[in-house]
């Protein structure tokens, strides 16, 4: 039943069906299971805790007449005064001018619009008459792409949890539910899309929460077990006095953090079990150069090395950094998407002849087109990025190298080892000699100016910026619009004395290559940037990282984006221009400029409980959850590991009847299907 089409649903017809296929819908099961990310809560607050620019609903008496005021075709713009406690709010309404003789004096209004603190005013985008019901509606709002409508998408999931609710099966056993007293499958799924009431809504979230971090504990086990049980016959024999002489040319000297991951991860080399391994260090913490040293040994042994990482740029950089420290000694090639024709040609031709011995590029490596002649050890950088697919396109041909996973997400060792369940996890947690630690402020808005011409004298002196404009979670067009607004903001502020430069998502690998390039060269002084740059471009010459609403990032994110600059020998500043209404967001800056240790901030994190901060709802979780957050709920993630572990050890998935529903959900997974559980 629920593999059937989503034409099956009532109101969705053919046009509609492949919106619904962007959006990764294609079964009534993939329908049902799409949850609102949000929800809006009509519940009146006081004027004291609403959000500036955020939506809020206020209760109020209309005081006098409303002004009407037309203007161009059928536009109209209507104001009116509103008692609220013992504050008169401006109330503004586009084109309803009926809703003037409405409006009466003395009567009282629930409104729902757009809040404005600094004008105490409130653009409505919903109005009634009299007072809010005592149960505020709770409605939710998804995710959507396309012409696919907000109110119709409401519609059809209306239709679908009619339809076909009752056959969601369920699959926790029946003492699961009991001792954790979790909703039934059916009532809970309804309950997220149509919550009757928040308690309801917080039951039917803990239960889709316990039960995607069972599955995904489960999986780690087995995965785990598979791994334990795997062939031997992968070690890799390399020549230890060749990497001792390696790492004596290095020009600079291995921390005592490096030196014991490197030892972790040599032992897993040479050992006859695959190496699963999880790299964990602080931006800057020297994890390339413990890379490189373990590509070298497999180099040594005869076997290929691959290095993968997220964008080309970062390919590109890697590629020239291995080059300086191998020299002649080791063939390295860089394969990305804008490597073409006659020389992609060429460089397929070298892997697969083994001509090159290591392989630098980005998920072009994993194509159909790329053979590799002997793998030894694959390096995939920000294993967030990268998901277990991925790794599965690697088996796929035949390939069993020994991987290791890098991330620069300084995750607390506790949750690391519980979110990856099936690896080993090494982490280095000191810095290199010689790193100037990078000075972070806290200012507010007013003091832009100042900020700006401390850029400026930096950018005098030879330097260069970076500029993060706003994040809006839900619209990456908004995040776009907002990006472009601050880069011509500040070409009109520099007039032409400085070179600022523009980058974001929509932009083609092409022109963010072409944007970055110029900044590395340093044709482009001040480069404003979504997100995008979050990831390890490296540029030394940068010192100054200005970052618009710092509020609105997690502390993770912000510890990344602080990570682009003091990278050279100079001294060099992050500055956070935010203005947080409450305490977390206050508490958040003052950590950011009090610590800069990314394994210290993410336990305050962990503490400060930022929900999706260390995997941000952008750069989309290690692994994805559509309710669980990993760190929001952690606890949670610890009781499902110990009940995953648990039935494992005791065989219960193919023993117990009341596991059959589980067991056959395992069975479909496409990373485990029909290797571990027959």
């Amino acid at each position: 039943m629920m593999e059937q089409s989503v034409l099956q649903i009532s109101g969705i017809g053919e046009k509609m069906q492949e919106s619904l296929e962007d959006m990764g819908i294609y079964t009534i099961g993939d329908f049902l299971f799409y949850f609102p990310f949000r929800y809006e809560d009509f519940e009146v607050k006081p004027l004291t805790e609403l959000a500036h620019e955020e939506k809020a609903t206020i209760e109020g008496e209309v005081v006098g007449e409303p002004l009407l005021t037309f203007y161009g075709k059928k536009k109209s713009r209507l104001t009116f005064t509103v008692q609220v406690e013992q504050f008169a709010v401006k109330a503004v309404m586009f084109n309803r001018a009926f809703a003037k003789k409405q409006l009466i004096s003395g009567e009282t209004v629930t409104l729902t619009g757009k809040w404005d603190q600094h004008r105490m005013q409130i653009t409505v985008s919903q109005f009634k008459k009299g007072k809010m019901k005592k149960e505020a509606d709770i409605q939710p709002v998804y995710s959507l792409k396309g012409d696919v409508k907000l109110n119709l998408f409401r519609k059809w999931m209306s239709n679908a949890v009619k339809e076909f609710g009752e056959h969601v099966p369920e699959i926790l056993p029946p003492a699961y539910l009991d001792t954790y007293k979790l909703p039934e499958r059916g009532n809970a799924l309804e309950t997220m899309h149509f919550p009757k009431n928040k308690k309801m809504l917080k039951h039917a979230k803990r239960r889709f929460i316990y039960e995607e971090f069972l599955l995904f504990q489960l999986k780690m086990q087995l995965l785990r077990k598979m791994k334990r049980e795997a062939t031997t016959g992968n070690a890799i024999q390399y020549n230890q006095q060749a990497v001792r002489a390696f790492v004596e040319s290095l020009p600079f000297q291995l921390t005592g953090a490096q030196n014991k991951s490197l030892q972790e991860i040599m032992k897993d080399m040479t050992s006859p079990y695959r190496m699963n391994r999880l790299l964990q260090g602080d931006v800057g913490s020297g994890k390339t150069a413990v890379a490189a040293i373990a590509l070298y040994a497999s180099v040594t042994a005869g076997k290929q090395g691959s290095l993968m990482v997220p964008t080309e740029i970062l390919a590109e950089q890697h590629y020239e950094s291995l080059q300086e420290l191998f020299g002649d000694h080791v063939q390295v090639v860089l394969l990305t998407g804008s490597v073409k024709g006659k020389k992609r040609k060429e460089i397929l031709h070298q892997v697969e002849t083994k001509e090159a011995d290591i392989v630098v590029g980005t998920h072009a490596l994993i194509q159909q087109e790329v053979h590799f002649s002997d793998l030894g050890l694959a390096i995939v950088d920000e294993q967030h990025r990268f998901g277990v697919n991925q790794r599965r396109s690697l088996r796929d041909k035949g390939l069993f190298p020994d991987v290791l996973f890098m991330t620069a997400t300084p995750i607390p060792r506790t949750l690391a080892i519980t979110a990856f369940g099936d690896m080993d996890v090494s982490v280095i947690d000191e810095m290199p000699a010689g790193r100037k630690e990078v000075e972070t402020y806290w200012v507010k808005d007013h003091m832009l100016d100042r900020v700006l011409t401390f850029i400026e004298k930096e950018v005098e002196s030879g330097h260069q910026a970076y500029v993060i404009s706003p994040l809006i979670e839900e619209s990456d067009k908004l995040d776009i619009q907002n990006a472009v607004d601050v880069y011509h903001q500040l070409q009109h502020y520099f007039e032409g004395n400085i070179r600022v430069g523009l980058m974001h998502g929509r932009l083609t690998a092409e022109e963010k290559e072409d944007v970055m390039k110029q900044y590395a060269d340093n044709e482009v002084q001040v480069l404003v940037s979504t997100t995008v740059v979050e990831v390890g471009v490296n540029v030394p010459n940068a010192t100054i990282m200005l970052i618009y609403d710092a509020e609105r990032f997690g502390l993770s994110q912000l510890h990344q984006l602080r990570g682009r600059v003091g990278r050279g020998s100079e001294q060099s500043y992050c500055i956070l221009l935010a203005d947080p209404k409450n305490d977390v967001g206050k508490e958040r800056m003052r950590i950011m400029t009090e610590t800069s240790n990314g394994f210290e901030l993410s336990e305050q994190d962990l503490q400060l409980r930022g929900p999706g901060d260390f995997f941000g709802s952008k750069q989309s979780g290690v692994p994805e959850f559509k309710v669980a957050d990993m760190v929001h709920d952690y606890r949670a993630l610890e009781t499902a590991r110990q009940d995953a572990q648990h039935i494992i050890e005791e065989g219960l998935l193919e023993r117990d009847p009341s596991f059959q529903q589980l067991y056959d959900m395992l069975q479909e997974d496409p990373v485990l299907k029909g290797q571990v559980l027959d």
